[in-house]
């Protein structure tokens, strides 16, 4: 005999989409074990006929809290590079004696993360007031890992990186348009391969008290991020391998009258600080931000590669504020 399939209360499925839905964009948990390493992959679903991606929406959230698919979520958005929470995994022995640790000094600091069981540890979720810059999420998180001692996965010592210890959802401070990053199991669905619903701690074992109570729950706000990383940066064990950045020399004399007016950013490298090649971007200080005595870790900025025309401030900052602040204004007719 089925289980009865209960029904989900639209309340509930808008809370859900309140709480965690920052893209449309979605993994499915796959129902089967793939034969050779009888792990249950996640993958993109898409349309049958067209192969067009499909969105998240209100019934596929509900067939989730139903049980019928499991979901997986992304953190960042890659038109704002912000998320609306912050994952931090742990399936390592003892990982739950890290988690609780990371919780209670978590709410020291007014943060009040929520924990959610797993299959060999848990998640603690740090529910955000509004969408706020992956970059400076995971310099909180870093830094207080660090200094509680809870090993971070990948953090390399001596040139190593850890084999153990918390990962950290979102994985990247931004990615690119089109691309999607690390997805996370969506919170109260079903693993397919234990066949469980792993429940937060702190409210009863239903979808709709699950979801109030984290509605409950006080959010971190940007003040609160803020000034929580004041002077603070991404450690170097953190880091990335970062390639050596492009190399600037003073533009030619001679040109003809189009290309003398044409704008060009890279030409302006002292006032983009440091550049570091990430993914398909340079990174840099963005001139507005620094303009306003922001960007102290010098990576607001990017440029693509492949395009330095197209270039972008993650904190937001507009072109006209950018080439304001290099003494290079957006004439009327210019779109450059």
């Amino acid at each position: 005999m089925k289980p009865e399939v209960v029904a989900i209360q639209p309340a509930t499925l808008h809370a859900y989409f309140r709480l965690f839905i920052n893209r449309r964009a979605y993994t499915i948990q796959s129902p089967k074990p793939d034969p050779d390493s009888n792990k249950h992959y996640y993958y993109r679903p898409s349309e049958r006929r067209t192969g067009k991606p499909l969105e998240l929406d209100a019934a596929t959230i509900g067939r989730h809290l139903q049980g019928g698919i499991t979901i997986g979520l992304y953190a960042i958005n890659p038109d704002t590079q912000r998320c609306k929470w912050v994952v931090i995994d742990a399936d390592y022995p003892k990982s739950l004696e890290d988690l609780i640790k990371l919780q209670y000094h978590l709410g020291q600091e007014k943060v009040h993360a929520a924990l959610e069981s797993s299959r060999r540890g848990g998640h603690l979720w740090i529910l955000l007031d509004t969408p706020l810059l992956a970059r400076e999420c995971r310099i909180f998180v870093y830094n207080l890992a660090l200094r509680l001692d809870v090993p971070v996965k990948g953090y390399r010592v001596n040139g190593v990186g850890l084999r153990d210890g918390i990962e950290i959802f979102p994985k990247h401070d931004l990615i690119e348009p089109g691309e999607y990053g690390n997805a996370i199991r969506g919170p109260l669905g079903i693993h397919r391969a234990t066949g469980r619903r792993y429940w937060f701690y702190g409210a009863e074992y239903s979808a709709t008290a699950q979801l109030a109570y984290l509605e409950s729950l006080p959010k971190m706000t940007e003040e609160q991020l803020r000034a929580a990383i004041a002077g603070l940066e991404l450690p170097p064990g953190a880091r990335r391998e970062e390639e050596q950045a492009p190399q600037f020399s003073p533009r030619p004399t001679g040109q003809s009258s189009i290309t003398r007016f044409e704008f060009r950013i890279l030409d302006f490298g002292l006032q983009l600080g440091r550049l570091r090649k990430r993914g398909k971007n340079y990174v840099g200080r963005c001139p507005s931000c620094a303009q306003g005595g922001h960007d102290r870790s010098g990576d607001n900025l990017g440029i693509r590669i492949s395009d330095p025309r197209f270039y972008q401030c993650y904190a937001g900052c507009s072109k006209y504020d950018i080439r304001g602040a290099l003494g290079q204004p957006i004439r009327m007719r210019q779109s450059s």
